[in-house]
């Protein structure tokens, strides 16, 4: 019997079972979600059959590997495969170390240098809760960026009707409510919707607040026509007690009137635009209160005379009672006049850190002026331009800058931050009284005489022995309950904080108002000042986040009527004609 040679030119078309058994496998594990034995199955038989073809590729197309279109489409493979290596590289290494660039005027996806160094200060973990379902592309691209600034700070988007034990764990009423998660303690940051998403600022002061280990309370002078702190039309302080309880700040007013001295647990005292002078047991009391260590924010208007001389010329600063005229011309191109400046020059200190030259308006304001005084580091804090004058009469029309007249030329100083290091409370003065009488005791008699005239008769011998044995033993004693030095120099350290006494002078009271105070910087000057006083100083000092502004273009009829022509008409008219040029031109 003779038989028939295998037709291996038939076989080559059974090759296409094999991508068609392989595809059909991975696409019932798809659906499936798991892998059946069916899907196994499939996969198991393509591979089977597309690996048979390799091996009999020779016998089913002689020559194969010799062809010139093997050779070109194999080096074509490979290419494609090194493509989509390359390419699958750049998507890790994005992903892996990604780096952003925010293009947007206000920085709009860029978290503020201060929720930075909130969230890369945080010790412990921190947890968002966001009971909304999906999430939200915002609200979710805004949690990875405060985790990209620390790994302490966790979010995660839940289902309230899917894991309703877990909503009912936190109180959840509505849909959309935020809340953040620390040890024990967990507080409601907003309730968000489709048209109010998350905010970074109620975020960023929620995670200080939660976090905070520590309550200061700022007491507002109150008795001489200082600022209201309700809202009032005679320019309230509402916005700023507001901002300042969310920054874990207890306000209450004062009336050194009605109590001799300021209470003990003052972290400081604000003076916002007294209109009538204080009594001289008030002065006294608020200078013997800076003397012990405390801080005081004074923030006077022109035309004022609160009766602070005295304490304001100890700390080297007069106020001159000048307005200040801004002429640089910044002000009119957002409507503000002459005699508002618009400031964008800072000193260099923790309160203006970061601020660059952003915008602050300080309507009315007078001139600080500094005289260096002895063991006072004064740093100026707002400066206005130097196309800016002090105007000494400004009822004189209209307003130009005369020397003559008692004008003064700037750049002039709105704000100064000042700072004193009390000698009496200063802790190594004790130490060395101790030893001034060993060390003298061989050099100078004087003092030995004047300080132990009373114990040396008697018992010249006794003591000094005792003194030289009671300076070894104790040293061995104190050594061991010594050796957390760290703890000592922290106490140390807090102590000397107690010790220095701080003064902010305003020559303007009414940039922290209502009718201002949500204006550009105006609320950064004013909550860093307080914070900066009340010896916040391990925490941030910075811009606080802003929220997004709305540019809406409102366009007349006119102008949506011209951009619609343009758009469709105009514009692809222009294009077909050019194009119908440059053909005739070539034919």
């Amino acid at each position: 019997m003779t038989t028939k040679p295998i037709k291996w030119t038939y076989l080559k078309y059974l090759f296409w079972f094999g991508p068609i058994l392989t595809i059909m496998g991975i696409t019932a594990q798809e659906v499936a979600g798991e892998w059946s034995p069916v899907s196994l199955a499939l996969l198991i038989a393509g591979l089977l059959i597309i690996g048979l073809w390799f091996l009999l590729l020779d016998k089913i197309a002689p020559g194969f590997w010799g062809r010139r279109s093997t050779q070109v489409g194999t080096n074509a493979i490979i290419a494609t495969l090194a493509m989509f290596v390359i390419i699958g590289l750049i998507n890790f290494l994005g992903v892996r170390y990604g780096v952003q660039i925010d293009l947007t005027e206000n920085q709009l996806f860029t978290l503020s240098p201060q929720s930075q160094q909130v969230v890369r200060n945080l010790d412990q973990s921190v947890k968002v809760w966001v009971f909304e379902s999906p999430a939200n592309p915002a609200d979710q691209e805004l949690l990875e960026n405060y985790r990209r600034y620390g790994s302490n700070l966790e979010f995660e988007f839940i289902d309230p009707q899917l894991q309703p034990e877990l909503a009912q764990k936190f109180n959840v009423n509505y849909i959309g409510e935020v809340y953040l998660e620390y040890g024990n303690q967990r507080e409601l940051v907003q309730t968000i919707s489709q048209g109010e998403r998350l905010s970074e600022v109620q975020l960023t002061n929620a995670i200080e607040r939660i976090t905070g280990d520590r309550t200061d309370k700022v007491y507002f002078l109150q008795g001489h026509g200082e600022r209201p702190l309700e809202a009032s039309d005679e320019g309230g302080l509402s916005q700023a007690v507001s901002a300042l309880e969310t920054k874990n700040f207890t306000v209450e007013p004062l009336n050194l009137a009605e109590q001799p001295a300021v209470p003990d647990d003052a972290s400081l005292i604000v003076i916002a635009g007294p209109k009538r002078a204080l009594f001289e047991p008030e002065v006294q009391a608020l200078e013997n209160y800076l003397a012990d260590g405390g801080s005081l924010l004074v923030m006077i208007d022109p035309d004022t005379n609160p009766g602070l001389e005295p304490l304001l010329s100890d700390w080297g600063v007069t106020l001159t009672n000048q307005i200040v005229i801004d002429a640089s011309g910044q002000g009119r191109l957002v409507g503000l006049g002459p005699a508002t400046p618009l400031v964008t020059q800072y000193g260099d200190h923790p309160i203006t850190q970061d601020f660059g030259t952003g915008f602050s308006i300080y309507p009315l304001a007078q001139p600080v002026d500094m005289e260096p005084v002895e063991g006072i580091q004064e740093t100026p804090l707002v400066i206005t331009s130097p196309q800016s004058w002090a105007e000494n009469t400004p009822e004189q029309q209209p307003l130009e800058f005369n020397e003559q007249e008692g004008d003064r030329p700037g750049p002039l100083v709105l704000g100064v931050a000042l700072s004193r290091q009390d000698s009496s409370a200063s802790p190594p003065s004790e130490p060395e009284a101790e030893e001034t009488p060993e060390a003298e005791g061989e050099d100078t008699d004087e003092p030995e005489a004047e300080e132990t005239p009373e114990v040396s008769p008697e018992d010249t011998d006794e003591p000094e022995a005792e003194t030289p044995e009671a300076s070894p033993t104790a040293s061995p004693e104190e050594s061991p309950e010594a050796s957390p030095s760290p703890i000592q120099t922290d106490e140390s350290q807090a102590k000397e904080d107690e010790a220095e006494s701080r003064l902010i002078v305003y020559g303007n009271s009414n940039f922290a108002t209502d009718s201002w105070f949500d204006q550009q910087l105006n609320p950064d000057i004013f909550i860093n000042s307080v914070s900066w006083l009340s010896k916040r100083d391990a925490q941030a000092l910075s811009i606080s986040p802003k929220e997004p502004e709305d540019r809406r273009i409102n366009l007349t009829s006119v102008q949506s009527g011209i951009l619609g022509w343009l758009a469709l008409l105009i514009v692809p008219a222009f294009g077909f004609l050019t194009a119908g040029m440059l053909w005739w031109l070539r034919r």
